[in-house]
């Protein structure tokens, strides 16, 4: 008898990525394929949504390849993917610009505009406006390119695009569209009232649903293209993190990861909206009924182990072993690591990486400490501002490639003053979490019951012994950057 799957579609910004689960959630089969990004001016990422498609058909082609009686047994289907991008579509859905990216830098000045016009967006939304959000892109779009923003019909997030295009559905989910700047984040609700200060309705939104409700069906022709015989609901999904903590069983108060990726976050599911926009900490819901969840995110966090390893022409694993060998605690050496500005707490696009302390003692290793414990010192920034938000975190499990340091773990763990876990081997990502929400939405089990936690192969105790020292270099590192910003404003 052949066992019934699942199917999650990850839509990241460097690839898309496949995963095939069996009821327990073991993955049976995996695929990828890879993304490029355009930047046509400085501060711009943009990319063409037929290249997500093409990429997301190559890889369910190759999944149907590799495993095609688990492909044919397909039952239900989850979708995740990069949040926060803008896909513009026409009446009859074709794409009037390549899409403005989660990471494209260029509508600071309509952040601060939609400030202004829309006095109580921190209350509906919970979040500071940020370039990096769907809102202010399409302000961009009104003021630089009025011709393409009159033909805008609908507003789609990439996963959605991938819906739509999987479905013919135009159907969103909370997590994604909490990321917005559109969504009454605490109603769960499309706000009239910031739709209207960028000069849109709720008709140019698609529907929405919980993550965990039926948002489409396939294509009849997409099923006879992969050999699937029954009807396979689409779930609504998740965006990137929020899908991955279904990955990974924070879904309930408390429950947490810390990512060290490109990007890291501190994600920390809560069953309330609890906002701290002066903060800059991300409040969005979670893709679980009920739930929301608060993020602090920093912009570079393995990308400044990889800079600094690229700098001084080293392997990043064997550079941070050399670290790890000789390693005391704080040495004279701090780095911010803003390479490519700040979310949380301090929402500066215009931040920048430094060192100081540095000194003729200074080495490639001592160098690469300190941009270690920058990035520890960011992640206890975020967990600062969500403690002044109010929201407890009882339990975190580290992902990402970063994670495989267990010195940058011991260092995160010792100035959070949490203990990090670390999972047995396997994939807990976006996908698998996706994977995980199409069961949901195609068997209406409990989540509670589908989104467990994973084995515990390790716990990383914070170090009592290097826990004073860690306070008085975070004091010094928390006060450089007030200190430069404002040197910076007055020219100085």
């Amino acid at each position: 008898m052949t066992r019934e799957t699942y199917l999650g579609i990850d839509l990241g910004t460097s690839g898309v990525k496949a995963a095939l689960i069996d009821p327990t959630g073991t993955v049976l089969a995996e695929a990828h394929q890879p993304l490029s990004v355009s930047r046509p001016h400085p501060g711009w990422s943009e990319q063409g949504p037929e290249d997500w498609w093409q990429a997301t058909l190559a890889a369910l082609d190759a999944l149907a390849a590799k495993a095609p009686g688990d492909m044919a047994a397909l039952r239900g289907l989850g979708l995740s993917g990069q949040m926060h991008g803008a896909v513009l579509l026409d009446a009859a859905d074709a794409v009037l610009r390549p899409a403005i990216l989660w990471n494209d830098m260029r509508s600071a000045e309509e952040c601060a505009a939609l400030e202004t016009d829309a006095p109580d967006l921190h209350a509906i939304t919970g979040n500071l406006a940020m370039p990096g959000f769907t809102a202010p892109k399409l302000i961009w779009v009104a003021r630089h390119e009025p011709a393409i923003f009159e033909k805008v019909a609908k507003v789609l997030l990439p996963k959605d695009y991938l819906r739509l295009r999987l479905t013919g559905e135009h159907i969103s989910e909370m997590s994604d569209a909490a990321g917005t700047l559109w969504l009454d984040v605490g109603r769960r609700d499309w706000s009239d009232t910031i739709l209207a200060a960028t000069g849109l309705a709720r008709n140019h939104m698609p529907a929405l649903v919980e993550g965990t409700a039926v948002a489409g069906a396939l294509r009849t022709e997409l099923r006879a293209r992969w050999g699937i015989s029954s009807p396979v609901p689409v779930a609504g999904g998740g965006g990137d993190n929020a899908a991955s903590a279904c990955g990974i069983g924070a879904i309930t108060p408390g429950k947490g990861f810390v990512s060290l990726g490109t990007s890291g976050v501190l994600f920390v599911a809560d069953d309330r909206f609890s906002p701290n926009t002066a903060g800059a900490v991300h409040s969005f819901c979670h893709a679980l009924p009920g739930m929301w969840h608060q993020m602090g995110v920093i912009l570079s966090a393995s990308d400044s182990l990889n800079w600094i390893a690229n700098l001084v022409g080293r392997d990043v694993v064997e550079l941070t072993g050399s670290v790890a060998r000789g390693y005391r605690g704080p040495g004279e050496e701090i780095f911010l690591p803003y390479l490519s500005g700040e979310r949380t707490p301090h929402n500066d696009a215009t931040a920048r990486g430094s060192f100081t302390g540095l000194s003729h003692l200074s080495t490639a290793e001592s160098m690469t400490q300190a941009v270690m414990e920058g990035v520890a010192f960011a992640f206890r920034d975020c967990q600062r501002v969500l403690a002044e938000a109010g929201t407890r975190v009882d339990q975190l499990i580290a992902v990402g490639g970063g994670s495989r340091s267990r010195l940058w773990l011991e260092m995160i763990a010792t100035n959070l003053d949490t203990e990090i876990q670390l999972p047995e081997a396997g994939d807990y990502g976006a996908a698998f979490g996706a994977a995980r929400l199409g069961l949901c939405a195609a068997t209406n089990a409990a989540p509670s019951e589908i989104c467990t936690a994973p084995a515990i192969a390790e716990r990383i105790a914070p170090r009592a012994d290097l826990r004073v020292a860690f306070d008085a270099q975070y004091a010094r590192y928390r006060a450089l950057h007030p200190a430069i910003r404002d040197a910076r404003k007055s020219g100085g």
